[in-house]
C-alpha cells in the first residue's frame, strides 16, 4: 500500500465526519485533524480522500437503485403472478353451454310471432 493512500485511510478512520467530496474543505478539514508540512503531500491526501469519498457515495446510490429496481421487477412479477391465478379462477369458474341451453337462450332472444307487427 502506498504511503498516500495508508496515511489517507488513517486519517478517514479516525476523522471521517469531517470529510466530504469538495477538495477545498478536505484541505482545511486536514490541516485541522492532522500535521502535514508539505504542501504537495497535503494536496494529495486530501485529493485521494475527496475520490475515496465520492466512491463511496457513488456506490451507495447505485446500491440504492439496484434494490429500488429489483423491488419493481419483483412487483411486476407477483402482478403477473396474481393475473394468472385470476385466470385460472375464472377458466375454472367457466359453465359450458350445452345444446339445451344453447337452444333455449337463442329461442328467448327470438322475438315472438306477435311482437314482429
Amino acid at each position: 500500500m502506498d504511503r498516500i493512500k495508508r496515511l489517507s485511510l488513517e486519517v478517514l478512520e479516525k476523522h471521517k465526519s469531517k470529510f466530504g467530496e469538495n477538495f477545498t474543505d478536505n484541505k482545511k478539514s486536514l490541516d485541522e485533524v492532522a500535521i502535514v508540512r508539505s504542501k504537495g503531500l497535503k494536496n494529495e491526501i486530501a485529493g485521494y480522500i475527496t475520490n475515496f469519498i465520492k466512491k463511496e457515495n457513488r456506490e451507495a446510490e447505485d446500491n440504492l437503485t439496484q434494490t429500488n429496481t429489483s423491488s419493481q421487477e419483483d412487483f411486476v412479477e407477483e402482478s403477473s403472478e396474481f393475473t394468472e391465478d385470476l385466470t385460472q379462477e375464472s377458466e375454472e369458474g367457466v359453465i359450458e353451454v350445452g345444446a339445451d341451453t344453447e337452444n333455449a337462450a337463442t329461442e328467448s332472444q327470438e322475438p315472438s310471432e306477435e311482437n314482429k307487427e
